[in-house]
């Protein structure tokens, strides 16, 4: 996975620490958790481990299949609502492309990104681009907006679909 002009993009969120607040995934996790009664269990913590280990957006599918490797004891439901967990204290963010399937990427310390997304394989590269977004942010001035957030995702064909798609899907666009 790649960021910006082909900058490969380093995953390794289990020893971050959040900018704001020095702490590290497990620490905001079992803060959360805490606050909200729940416990931090060892199946908790395993998720979040392999979650954070992904390189890119899993769906609860697809880590849970990682973790019954791990640990066949672990349902499929514990893994999508630990996801929402994740979600609901900031360390993962949920995304869905036009495949309709929510997935999930790490959210912690991680700098703003948009999406392009092939619409053949489903490939999705991750992009940061200071142009864009300064645009957007002279957009919302223009037309009075005070952005809280925003979400860009872009649909195409990559290099490696291109000569298999339809005519249509192979013409360079503007």
């Amino acid at each position: 996975m790649t960021v910006g002009a082909g900058i490969p993009y380093e995953q390794s969120m289990s020893a971050a620490t959040h900018p704001a607040t020095r702490q590290t995934p497990h620490e905001v996790f079992s803060g959360y958790l805490a606050a909200n009664r729940l416990k931090i269990t060892p199946q908790r913590r395993l998720i979040l481990d392999v979650f954070l280990a992904e390189p890119g957006h899993v769906s609860s599918e697809e880590l849970y299949a990682k973790i019954k490797r791990r640990d066949p004891s672990i349902g499929q439901a514990t893994v999508y609502r630990t996801l929402k967990l994740l979600a609901e204290c900031g360390l993962a963010q949920a995304v869905s492309f036009a495949d309709g399937i929510t997935r999930y990427e790490p959210h912690f310390g991680v700098e703003h990104h948009d999406h392009l997304i092939c619409e053949v394989c489903g490939r999705t590269i991750e992009i940061v681009d200071p142009v864009i977004e300064r645009r957007q942010e002279e957009l919302a001035e223009r037309y009075g907006f005070s952005l809280a957030r925003h979400k860009m995702d872009l649909y195409g064909t990559c290099p490696d679909c291109r000569p298999q798609a339809s005519p249509e899907a192979r013409k360079p666009t503007r």
